[in-house]
């Protein structure tokens, strides 16, 4: 999944990620030999492809998937897309997902590491994480450029957000 930058809080697409064919291959070549269980490999896939730009090969996956974890996907790339409001309505499909505590936790730390409090109390009211308001927060910020510090934030905010899922779909048991 690596790739030299951080995906854009838009569609991009970004220099230096794979080729949606070449990207297909490795993940055809990986996924079978992963041994993790099926029902993890296409969230797995939507996820990569995201990462690397493909939004609409992306949201072909997860608008298939089903519960909370598809519709986090589904709610990221339309949040990239940008359809904000239709990543809202995915997000409150989601409810509360299990990766927000730990969202919240480290994307508290790296902004109260970068003395972004404000920005800490928005997006984490109570301590708990608000998708709705990183949404807004990534719409206030479309139009400003990749130098802006809280463009950086937000797209290494949006990092932990798919390490978070990648994590937990790599953990997924085939019970």
């Amino acid at each position: 999944m690596a790739t030299p930058e951080l995906p854009e809080l838009g569609p991009g697409p970004r220099m230096a990620v794979l080729p949606l064919a070449v990207l297909e291959q490795k993940l055809d070549d990986w996924l079978p030999r992963s041994m993790l269980p099926a029902a993890a490999q296409a969230p797995i896939r939507a996820a990569v492809l995201l990462w690397h730009d493909h939004l609409h090969a992306s949201h072909r996956i997860s608008q298939d998937l089903s519960g909370p974890d598809g519709s986090y996907l589904h709610g990221l790339m339309h949040r990239r897309e940008p359809d904000y409001g239709n990543s809202k309505y995915w997000f409150h499909r989601v409810g509360r997902h299990s990766c927000f505590v730990e969202l919240a936790r480290r994307a508290g730390g790296l902004l109260r590491d970068k003395s972004e409090t404000a920005l800490e109390r928005r997006l984490m009211p109570r301590g708990d994480w608000d998708p709705f308001t990183f949404i807004d927060a990534c719409e206030a910020k479309a139009d400003a450029p990749a130098s802006d510090t809280h463009v950086q934030l937000l797209r290494a905010i949006q990092a932990i957000e798919f390490e978070l899922l990648l994590n937990k779909f790599c953990q997924t048991r085939g019970d």
